[in-house]
């Protein structure tokens, strides 16, 4: 940090990211020169064919060019080694290096060109070992070549051309948002962040019809994600250092915390036999909510036999008792919601398999044995899907009878009013409560399908006042302060873990932009020796190090932004703000939005590392939006939010009750746990 200046623009690698490339590249180089001495020895004075000459001086030369390659590399991995992430003084003289090593480039494409010139005309009449062996070489350059290229267009930065004018005389370099000229330089920069990240999402959904609405969603998008990171100059490398100093300091206040500890904002209302009530039903509506991902989840969670079940029912002709509205020709995505939930094709009112952005698909179907009309939505599972999820901006949602402010995250309320619609004025809900007017209504969906079942949920409530609404690993950044309280009586949202996704909202992230600064600047460590500890930490455990808490400079120095001549950290901003202090506010234009309902939080009982084989426990507790207000990082931070894992664990705790109970829970069962 920051991005390292060559070639008069900015790249998305940092001076100190050499070490691993070059590290690799010299291992490679190495080899490749103690390769052609060898040859080279062999054949000394036996190049005796008609291009005989050109080879011999194809090898010295090759030898000769690989020397100086060599040498570059060690210096270049040499200098990108000293210093620590903000301190890249003694790297200074990297840019030379790099610009040496680019020149070494050009005698050596040439070479490859020779050489392959040389192996098509004038290999007639050598020894075939020696053909082969110049073959080689020359594949090996052009291979190495190709590598380069591709390198430079993966750290290539879009933006890197706007480079700051000549520095000011303020302390450090930093721009002042209050100058005009700052002012100027800020808006341009974002005003191209947004261009460029909309060209991406276009190239990303080139298969996706470029109408309107899928304009307005690249364009809200593109606004979103660059202005996270719009005030800091962090290459990708910075955030990993960051994320795995968080993670360690995370895992060093868990081992401090009492095991036994019970959190104080879980409600107190719900009693012990309400939350396993609640576990029961939630285990059995989330068969209902992996259902909905159709085949893929089916084959993904049964890889042994589910492809073996479902090639005999697909490309049957099914009964048309049910309509299916596009997206299932073979029928592959029905046969699996049949397998998964045991129902039969007369259970079924509705399935709906059409997937566009804000639409996306569910199924209505009579549930006998809870007695339910069942509506499960579908999760992640698209491009579409995934614009949905990152189509993050507020929308208003005015409900009736809700005092407060209303307010949603726009994919997914846009995608509840999509379904809302079709349930009512299609007449499916009519015809369910027709053919079972004492059933009630039951919401299910997981991830985008839980958002989206909740806030369907909270649109339904007038017209429906006994719906339930289970909604399993819902974003974080989902709905306004006075609709998740309105929700609490009958949305209940169950989390695994350390999930991710019920913690991602823009507040937290800017939290967590805010912790990697912190820990970037505080740490006085090589960012390799970082990165390969952390990696070491993630695969194979071990006490957390205790460097990220390390700070061998002033502390006026911290409070200071981070490489002042070159960064694009600005006075008036949080992550600026935030290097002054831990207690620091956050401010965030954007407005706060909270998980669903009540929320069931399932966590496993016992250490954090445990062996492959040894059997999982876990227990359930009662929690509150608090607890999610920040984003833990683990390993299993994504590996919680599968729907298989979330399944698991309902499982467990339901059908093997006796091998899951916690011994705090049954000396302390008026604390909700279990």
């Amino acid at each position: 940090m920051p991005g390292m200046i060559a070639f008069g623009r900015r790249w998305g690698i940092a001076s100190d990211d050499l070490v691993f490339s070059g590290s690799f590249e010299l291992f490679v180089r190495v080899l490749w020169w103690i390769w052609t001495l060898a040859l080279y020895t062999l054949h000394k004075g036996k190049f005796d064919c008609s291009g005989g000459r050109v080879l011999h001086s194809y090898l010295v030369v090759l030898l000769v060019l690989l020397a100086f390659i060599i040498l570059s590399l060690c210096a270049i991995v040499y200098v990108s080694a000293q210093g620590t992430i903000t301190n890249p003084g003694p790297r200074r003289s990297i840019p030379v290096l790099v610009y040496v090593r680019a020149m070494l480039y050009v005698p050596e494409l040439i070479w490859a060109i020779l050489g392959a010139i040389w192996v098509s005309d004038d290999s007639r009449g050598c020894e075939p070992a020696e053909v082969g062996a110049v073959i080689a070489a020359v594949v090996a350059s052009w291979i190495l070549l190709l590598s380069t290229g591709v390198g430079v267009l993966f750290v290539f930065d879009p933006l890197g051309s706007r480079l700051p004018g000549p520095p000011s005389q303020e302390q450090l370099g930093v721009r002042d948002l209050e100058s005009s000229e700052g002012s100027q330089l800020l808006s341009t920069a974002r005003s191209v962040a947004v261009r460029v990240w909309e060209s991406r999402l276009r190239l990303l959904c080139c298969c996706l019809p470029q109408d309107e609405s899928h304009r307005a969603a690249f364009s809200s998008i593109a606004q979103l994600v660059s202005g996270f990171f719009s005030d800091t100059d962090l290459v990708p490398s910075d955030i990993a250092v960051g994320l795995a100093l968080l993670h360690q300091e995370q895992d060093k206040k868990e081992q401090c915390r009492d095991p036994d500890e019970v959190l104080s904002h879980s409600p107190s209302s719900p009693i012990a036999e309400d939350l396993e009530a609640e576990l029961e039903k939630a285990a059995h509506c989330m068969q209902f909510a992996i259902a909905a991902y159709g085949w893929p989840m089916y084959v993904y969670s049964n890889p042994l036999t589910g492809a073996c079940k479902l090639s005999g029912d697909c490309c049957k002709t099914q009964s048309a008792e049910y309509d299916i509205v596009g997206g299932d020709n073979m029928g592959c995505h029905f046969s699996s919601i049949l397998h998964s939930t045991g129902l039969q094709y007369r259970d079924f009112i509705y399935v709906s398999f059409h997937n566009q952005i804000y639409e996306i698909p569910f199924f209505v179907a009579l549930d006998h044995k809870r007695e339910a009309v069942l509506v499960a939505i579908r999760g992640t599972l698209s491009l579409r899907d995934l614009l949905t999820d990152l189509s993050a901006d507020c929308e208003n949602l005015p409900v009736e009878g809700v005092s407060g402010t209303c307010y949603a995250h726009k994919g997914m309320s846009q995608a509840a009013g999509y379904i809302y619609k079709k349930l009512l004025n299609d007449g499916i809900l009519n015809q369910a409560f027709t053919i079972a007017p004492e059933y009630k209504l039951v919401i299910t969906g997981h991830s985008l399908g839980g958002g989206t079942a909740s806030l369907l949920a909270i649109l339904l409530r007038s017209s429906f006042p006994t719906l339930q609404c289970y909604a399993f690993s819902p974003p974080g950044g989902l709905m306004s302060k006075a609709l998740a309280e309105y929700s609490k009586d009958f949305v209940v949202s169950v989390v695994l873990g350390k999930d991710l996704v019920p913690r991602l909202s823009y507040p937290n992230m800017e939290d967590l932009k805010r912790r990697i600064l912190k820990m970037v600047s505080n740490c006085n460590k090589p960012k390799y020796r970082i990165l390969l500890q952390g990696c070491w930490y993630e695969l194979f455990g071990g006490d957390p190090d205790d460097f990220p808490t390390e700070m061998d400079r002033r502390e006026e120095e911290l409070s200071q932004p981070l490489l002042g001549e070159e960064t694009l950290l600005i006075r008036g901003s949080s992550s600026y703000q935030s290097l002054a202090s831990e207690d620091s506010p956050v401010h965030c234009a954007h407005l706060p939005l909270y998980l669903p309902g009540r929320i069931l939080h399932i966590t496993e009982d016992g250490p954090s590392r445990r062996s492959c084989f040894s059997q999982v426990r876990y227990r359930a507790e009662w929690s509150s939006e608090t607890a999610f207000r920040s984003v833990l990082i683990s390993p299993r931070m994504i590996a919680d939010h599968m729907p298989d894992a979330v399944l698991r664990s309902l499982h467990s705790m339901t059908q093997d009750r006796p091998f899951n109970l916690c011994p705090s829970s049954l000396s302390n069962s008026h604390l909700n746990v279990i």
